[in-house]
């Protein structure tokens, strides 16, 4: 015969199973996520340098471009134009003449002005044409540089009344930019290995290479004033040196020693 449990017993009873199964939940609860359990492996960190690096080239330039002008006047157009050809052809040949190529000789700037009368008195008049003026130019690329104090008085003696000036530019710069880049290289491959014998680590592979930057030497320009006055004596010039550079950005890994 099974015995029945008062009511106050079964319901304090009923309260302490719910405190239980409270208790559990709240255990359950606070638990993390995640368990990390005692065969897992960590990933280890991947340890890594970047330096930097910069090369630079010292390169002499190997071509002067000059760029003269013949300015004639006239009273029409015609006979300003027909005495602009006749000198600016003989200069031309005098610059064939001192073994210049055809395809260093480029002429440019050709222009036809008219010319004014200058208006003394205070009337709002119009200025009549009194003439025209031609304007015609011819740059010359020079590669021997020996002969370009001799080619410049010859051209102002030949008929070339203005001359812009002369600048200086390296002929194939690319196989020097190419050489200061290998020099970048060098110079961050050398600054990484100082830091990481320091820090007891060995130089790794490779895992990035970037070029940040070049520079490549502008055209080097010299005025021409007193060119005109240049006499039976060679103008004297000297083309000066320039520099070519390329930076770069290397990553390695490192490593720890064996």
């Amino acid at each position: 015969m099974n015995a029945l449990l008062p009511y106050s017993s079964f319901k304090t009873l009923r309260q302490s199973a719910a405190a239980v199964g409270a208790a559990a939940l709240i255990i359950v609860s606070v638990l993390p996520s995640h368990t990390v359990l005692a065969d897992e492996k960590v990933a280890p960190v991947n340890a890594v340098i970047t330096m930097d690096g910069r090369g630079t080239v010292s390169v002499a330039p190997d071509m002067a471009v000059i760029t003269t002008n013949v300015v004639t006047t006239g009273k029409t157009a015609t006979d300003a134009l027909a005495a602009n050809t006749r000198d600016i052809g003989a200069v031309i040949e005098a610059i064939k003449g001192k073994g210049v190529e055809a395809k260093d000789i480029q002429t440019r700037g050709f222009a036809i002005y008219p010319r004014y009368e200058r208006i003394t008195d205070n009337s709002n008049r119009q200025p009549n044409i009194i003439g025209y003026e031609v304007r015609n130019g011819v740059e010359v690329n020079v590669r021997d540089l020996a002969s370009l104090g001799d080619l410049l008085t010859l051209v102002v003696e030949s008929g070339a009344n203005s001359v812009d000036g002369i600048r200086f530019e390296v002929s194939d710069p690319q196989e020097k930019l190419d050489e200061a880049r290998k020099r970048a290289v060098e110079e961050a491959k050398r600054k990484a290995a100082i830091f990481s014998e320091a820090a007891g680590v060995r130089l790794g592979a490779i895992l990035a290479i970037s070029e940040t930057g070049t520079h490549m030497p502008s055209p080097l320009r010299m005025k021409a004033e007193g060119l005109m006055m240049a006499s039976a004596a060679p103008v004297p010039i000297e083309a000066g040196e320039e520099t070519i550079s390329a930076s770069v950005t290397i990553r390695w890994a490192l490593e720890q020693p064996q």
